[in-house]
This record gives structure tokens, C-alpha cells and sequence, in this order.
């Protein structure tokens, strides 16, 4: 069975990159030790566009839904730091994108 991709297109205004930079970094390993999780990258946009992209891969779609009504979903809810209110989204506009993987390569050696 091919792995699935997820990519989830963000519209994040220049004045909330780094913000929105801060709070993955905040959430580093929250998503790695998932059950048929496989590779994350968050993009940043260099040239043309306000849109970051956030890479995921994983083993099945069974696997990518179960994280996302698991622990995606717990990660996300609740307040913000310290408990207070929750702080204001870094992006204004949000798209997923879905692929099966067909080929693949990596380096030789």
C-alpha cells in the first residue's frame, strides 16, 4: 500500500511568519511519534507567494485520520500559553492537499 501525503497550504501575512515559524517549532516531536506517521517539512515561501506549506507523510489514510482526530485534534484545542486566552491564528486561510505516493526516490550511497 503507498504512502499518503498531506499538504496543508497556509496564507500567513509577512507581519505572522515568524509567529507562525515560533509555534511549530513550539510543537516540534508532537507529531513524530504518531502511529504511521513518516515525514514532516515545513515550507517557507522564498519568492512570489504568502503561502507556507506543511508536509506531512504517512503510511495510510487510516493512520493520518486517526492523528487527526487524536492527537492533531488535542494539540490544537485548549488555550494559549500559560493557559490564557488562545492566541490569534498566524494564518488567515488554510487548504489540504492529499496525494498517494507512486514513485519515490532517494539518494545513492
Amino acid at each position: 500500500m503507498p504512502s499518503v501525503v498531506k499538504i496543508n497550504v497556509l496564507t500567513v501575512p509577512a507581519e505572522q511568519r515568524e509567529v507562525l515559524e515560533q509555534r511549530f517549532a513550539s510543537r516540534a516531536g508532537a507529531v513524530e511519534g504518531s502511529d504511521g506517521f513518516e515525514w514532516f517539512e515545513l515550507l517557507r515561501p522564498l519568492e512570489g507567494t504568502d503561502q507556507y506549506l506543511v508536509y506531512t507523510r504517512w503510511r495510510s489514510e487510516k493512520d493520518f485520520q486517526n492523528w487527526m482526530n487524536g492527537s492533531m485534534r488535542a494539540a490544537h484545542q485548549g488555550g494559549g500559553e500559560g493557559g490564557g486566552e488562545r492566541p490569534k491564528p498566524a494564518a488567515s486561510g488554510s487548504t489540504l492537499w492529499s496525494f498517494e505516493v507512486v514513485q519515490q526516490a532517494a539518494p545513492k550511497g
